[in-house]
């Protein structure tokens, strides 16, 4: 048995088991943040305004314009051009790790079965007690019912309305409400249009929409359109209920199909290899 106590996650198409003697981690010891300066405060501030801003603009125009940005809290040219650099590349890896734990997650349940959206109305609720409120109804339906979710909030492009955009497990049996079919004309797309509310958040919160989902596809579809937020607007996704990224497992050496990644320090499972959890003592 090569591989003892494996993390095992899902990539879409095959099982890759990361041996935790390719990998050690031990205990690390955190370094305490440095308090920043007040100019140096101003200068991480005026940077994330201007990259969120520049995200609306092509990729080869981004970085001109957050150097323009910057001018003023950063004079000289050489140095600003270095923060800029520094701070986006920053920006750009730890974008790509919440793609790669996203990814992990979604793949590793498998079982989701609703994109949902959720539509902030003024006449039910201010932006904040929108964002608090819808949360908070999330948690109690994760605790309560089973739901698990992945989401992201996003605002429309025209009237930059607020939105929640999520791929949801709902068990069964778990559902609240009730889904009824509604058809109007989306200004937008300049055609008829049809949604699945649900009165239960529709009373609460206003316009909603649940789509079903049936296929790897549309799951993969979905897992794409989340992925497009986490990049064009920074935001953070909002998890709810056990979404691991691995799971744990002794692994045969037949179960082995090749090795992978960088210096071959992962392995390809086949698709039905032995799951063997370990008892502890």
């Amino acid at each position: 048995m090569p591989y003892r106590a494996a993390k095992i996650s899902f990539d879409g198409s095959h099982y890759i088991a990361t041996p935790k003697e390719n990998f050690p981690q031990g205990r690390k010891r955190r370094r305490l943040a440095r308090p920043l300066s007040e100019q140096e405060t101003e200068q991480k501030e005026q940077f994330e305004a201007a990259y969120r801003e520049s995200q609306q603009l092509p990729k080869k125009e981004r970085k001109a314009y957050m150097r323009k940005a910057m001018e003023d809290v950063i004079p000289d040219k050489k140095q600003r051009k270095a923060y800029v650099e520094r701070h986006n590349e920053r920006k750009q890896t730890n974008a790509i790790r919440r793609k790669v734990r996203l990814s992990k997650k979604v793949n590793l349940q498998r079982e989701w079965n609703f994109f949902c959206t959720f539509t902030f109305s003024d006449k039910l609720h201010t932006e904040e007690s929108f964002r608090k409120s819808l949360r908070n109804s999330l948690k109690h339906l994760v605790n309560r019912k089973g739901w698990k979710h992945i989401g992201v909030w996003e605002r429309g492009g025209e009237n930059g309305r607020l939105h929640f955009h999520g791929i949801f497990y709902i068990p069964p049996g778990g559902m609240v409400g009730e889904l009824t079919e509604t058809r109007d004309y989306s200004t937008k797309d300049h055609r008829m249009q049809t949604a699945h509310q649900n009165t239960y958040f529709l009373e609460r919160y206003g316009r909603n929409d649940f789509q079903a989902l049936g296929s790897p596809m549309e799951i993969q579809h979905s897992l794409g359109y989340l992925m497009k937020y986490i990049e064009k607007t920074g935001e953070r996704l909002i998890y709810g209920g056990k979404l691991p990224t691995y799971f744990v497992s002794d692994i045969m050496d037949e179960d082995i199909l090749c090795p992978c990644g960088i210096d071959d320090r992962k392995a390809v499972l086949a698709d039905d290899f032995t799951c063997i959890k370990t008892a502890k003592s």
